[in-house]
């Protein structure tokens, strides 16, 4: 992979330079002090990815990433923000050319597991056209970063409690007032009614909050109408929900989170529905994999990504035994009235669970229409 970093001495530490030059021709890593330079260098051939400082001599971020994007549009777009920025997001206008933001000053482990999942990315969906046509995207859904924020803090500090958690959440109210109503309905709650945030996060517990918050930033996108937007969150939920029971309580959380966003690719313009039959001559990219290369941009685990990748086609996954693509499949199929693969399922050892699975479905999806 050929690696660009944007930015003068001042900006990146003397430990990051020596750990660039050391990284060997594997990732065949190149530099670049100003927007100029950098845009020379990526005119002269192909750039798998670009990362740029805030702050350059001739351009700033938000432009040298934009003329990126035009001249390579398949090239991956990561911008670095100032840490003390803390948990608000980046400048609106670098949120729409950026796939990935990480923290400056940039450390060397973070940087080579950036690298390492940009890597993953490319070998399980090694395709120019889903990487031309994702890059061409002028506004693509922002990263999720009050999930980030809650994941970061949860992950680092483990003396994390509700009051922080919910200070996190209270800084964006319309999310806030969101997680609210979803805490609220009936399939999360049947108990007395919630009407703070602190009781939220107690009553529902951390994942689920996250899940809530997650649903709440990636379901905001507008080129849904509010319809739309009520009816594929409500899916997504049922399905994350769904997805979290039919698996190990190890892997519970990752498949919720993978069952959320099996869809996140509909977002995007210029996919296809895979649900949908393909019309002849149709070459976009399918919303399974076009979701999957944006999970990828922003980073998310990689056993989230292959299962929205391969949701609708589980033999193609990775893993033969039945884990988090297959319980994602089985959620958004049983949640959407979708065929089950059963053949795979047969394969997987885990057919006759089935039934059962289409109960705990049909049970949710009681709650949920009695609640609408």
């Amino acid at each position: 992979m050929r690696i660009l970093l944007v930015g003068d001495q001042a900006s990146l530490s003397a430990e990051l330079m020596d750990f660039i030059a050391d990284l060997g021709e594997e990732w065949q890593p190149l530099t670049a002090s100003d927007g100029q330079a950098a845009m020379n260098i990526v005119a002269a051939g192909p750039i798998d990815a670009v990362i740029a400082c805030p702050a350059l001599p001739d351009l700033n971020a938000t432009t040298l990433l934009g003329q990126i994007r035009t001249l390579r549009p398949e090239t991956i777009r990561i911008a670095l923000v100032e840490a003390a920025q803390g948990n608000r997001p980046p400048p609106a206008r670098l949120i729409g050319v950026a796939h990935r933001f990480l923290p400056m000053p940039l450390a060397p482990e973070v940087l080579l597991e950036a690298l390492t999942s940009l890597e993953e990315l490319r070998e399980l969906l090694d395709s120019a056209r889903l990487r031309s046509a994702i890059g061409r995207i002028e506004k693509l859904p922002s990263p999720p970063h009050l999930y980030l924020s809650l994941t970061q803090a949860l992950e680092h500090d483990d003396d994390t409690d509700t009051a922080d958690v919910s200070k996190l959440v209270a800084a964006d109210p319309a999310i806030a007032a969101k997680v609210l109503q979803l805490s609220n309905s009936a399939f999360f709650n049947s108990g007395r009614t919630i009407s703070d945030l602190r009781t939220a996060v107690t009553r529902l517990g951390l994942s689920t909050l996250r899940d809530l918050v997650l649903a709440s930033e990636v379901f905001s996108a507008p080129p849904l109408s509010g319809a739309e937007r009520n009816s594929l969150q409500q899916r997504a939920l049922l399905a994350s929900r769904l997805a979290a029971k039919l698996l190990p309580d190890s892997s519970a959380e990752l498949g919720a989170t993978a069952a959320l966003l099996a869809d996140i690719g509909l977002l995007l313009p210029g996919v296809r529905n895979e649900r949908l039959p393909a019309e002849p001559g149709d070459d976009r990219p399918g919303h399974a994999e076009a979701g999957a290369y944006l999970l990828g941009l922003w980073g998310l685990p990689m056993p989230i990504i292959e299962a929205v990748a391969f949701h609708l086609q589980p033999q193609k996954s990775n893993t033969r035994s039945f884990w988090v693509t297959g319980a994602v499949h089985v959620a958004l199929a049983l949640v959407n009235g979708d065929p089950v693969d059963e053949d795979y399922l047969q394969r997987a050892g885990v057919l006759q669970k089935l039934p059962q699975w289409r109960d705990h479905a049909n049970g949710l999806m009681g709650l949920a229409a009695a609640e609408a």
